[in-house]
């Protein structure tokens, strides 16, 4: 079915609303935002907006951001569950489904082509030298990400406060990001109940751009496909678990709690509950885990997945199924170790992505039934706001593992943290990522040419000896 107007930005508040669109028509539409969701989540969501709100002026810009801040507040990428509460919001559970199963098809099969190559040939010869680059320039683009991420959602003093209230309880001391979330929505939720404007809607991601102009396929005031009732939701809840958790009881019954397969299920399953603010406010927390308690990955190696996720389209989270690449690469059991690693990043994304669309499928019929409330909305700018400074924490570790060949834990007090041993500073390292910083903030170079020119950059000091 083709849309009766025209699908220009900005088309004026006398434009005619744009006419229905079936779920063929949007197919293609999904498919091109997958296509272009590199730059992590800050740069996938404003693909996003651009696309549905600007241009094809399907959702209203605050119906955007009220799904915004809800996928914010929720475990797992927000931009994957932006996709699918949008998708579900125009065609009900097969527009969700669909939205958000092509946002990650491409970022699948790309990660998976490149932690095979990773896997035979990653610590041989120019290969090394390739994501030595990636590495600098990984840092450069998280810093932009927390920069970008904040000028959207730290409105005001209040906020700053708890982006860096945020920052010190999870560098300093060690506190979960969870709890982080809680109090942050405790104190939104209590703000916005008071009616305090520094809690007030429009504090979240954002699109970084001017709203746009109406009228809307789904504006303000339209209602959704589907509407919050308890039999509804008890199906919804018990199809989407089943469909997440019975593969986990399977692999635990059959093979044991201590085989790679249960263990790769098992921990993920577990992340997919606690991984608030998407990738960049989880992978610390992952990288340590399948570094020091699993074995999984050789130290640094957490950051060369992470420079292929930023390479690929899809969500940053995509990262983990090489994890559960290597993982299962490593301890195949009687499988051929390819198969082996394959079946695991599989199983990886599986458990990271069924929750998903759980959470969307369940939680989306009630949020929107609360839009308007401000409390509710309170909660969630403050979230935004603290996971800023969850992101920063993310940016400091990077910083520590790319630049320093050794860290030393110090501990005063209720203080915990990692120090670099200044003496074990990589000049090559440094000058790669003060490069990328210098044009990526400078001369406002792309994520894709940055990442580009660093690996080549890699590959020729890994060439010449240097690395």
């Amino acid at each position: 079915m083709s849309s009766a107007v025209s699908t220009a930005p900005g088309a004026g508040p006398d434009a005619a609303v744009p006419g229905p669109v079936g779920l063929a028509e949007a197919l293609p539409v999904w498919g091109r935002i997958a296509a272009l969701s590199f730059g992590g989540p800050a740069g996938q969501i404003a693909v996003m907006h651009r696309i549905l709100v600007e241009e094809k002026r399907w959702i209203s810009e605050n119906r955007f951001l009220h799904a915004l801040n809800f996928c914010t507040l929720l475990p797992g990428p927000e931009a994957q569950q932006l996709a699918t509460y949008v998708g579900w919001l125009m065609h009900g559970v097969r527009g969700g489904l669909v939205a958000g199963g092509l946002f990650v098809l491409p970022g699948l099969v790309a990660i998976m082509a490149l932690s095979w190559v990773y896997a035979l040939y990653g610590q041989t010869g120019l290969v090394a030298g390739l994501f030595f680059g990636l590495k600098a320039a990984v840092l450069a683009i998280v810093v932009q990400a927390v920069l970008r991420i904040g000028r959207r959602a730290l409105k005001g003093r209040v906020m700053v406060a708890l982006a860096a209230a945020a920052f010190v309880a999870i560098f300093f001391l060690d506190v979960p990001f969870p709890l982080i979330v809680l109090a942050a929505g405790v104190i939104g939720y209590l703000g916005g109940r008071a009616g305090r404007p520094e809690f007030r809607a429009g504090g979240g991601h954002g699109s970084g751009g001017k709203a746009a102009d109406g009228p809307f396929l789904l504006g303000d005031d339209a209602l959704p496909q589907e509407r919050a009732a308890s039999g509804h939701t008890l199906r919804v809840l018990v199809t989407w678990g089943a469909i997440w958790l019975v593969p986990v009881a399977v692999l635990l019954l059959i093979l044991g709690p201590d085989d790679v397969f249960s263990r790769i299920a098992v921990f993920f399953s577990k992340m997919a509950m606690v991984t608030f603010g998407g990738a960049y406010a989880v992978l610390a927390y992952v990288a340590q885990q399948a570094v020091e308690h699993y074995g999984w990955l050789r130290p640094g190696e957490m950051l060369d997945g992470l420079g292929m996720a930023e390479t690929t389209p899809g969500p940053l989270i995509m990262v983990t199924q090489f994890v559960g690449f290597m993982a299962a690469f490593r301890a195949p059991g009687a499988l051929p170790p390819l198969l082996a690693g394959t079946l695991g990043g599989l199983l990886t994304t599986w458990v990271t992505f069924a929750p998903c669309f759980l959470w969307i499928f369940v939680g989306a019929p009630y949020v929107e039934r609360l839009r308007g409330n401000a409390a509710l909305a309170g909660a969630l700018s403050a979230i935004t706001a603290a996971v800023v400074g969850v992101i920063l924490n993310l940016a400091v570790w990077f910083a520590l593992h790319t630049l320093f060949g050794q860290v030393r834990s110090v501990a005063a007090g209720p203080l915990r943290f990692d120090m670099p041993v200044l003496a074990s500073v990589d000049p090559f390292a440094l000058a790669l990522a003060l490069a990328a910083a210098v044009a990526v903030f400078r001369f406002g170079a792309g994520m894709l040419p940055t990442l580009a020119a660093c690996a080549a950059a890699g590959m020729a000091l890994h060439g010449a000896g240097f690395v």
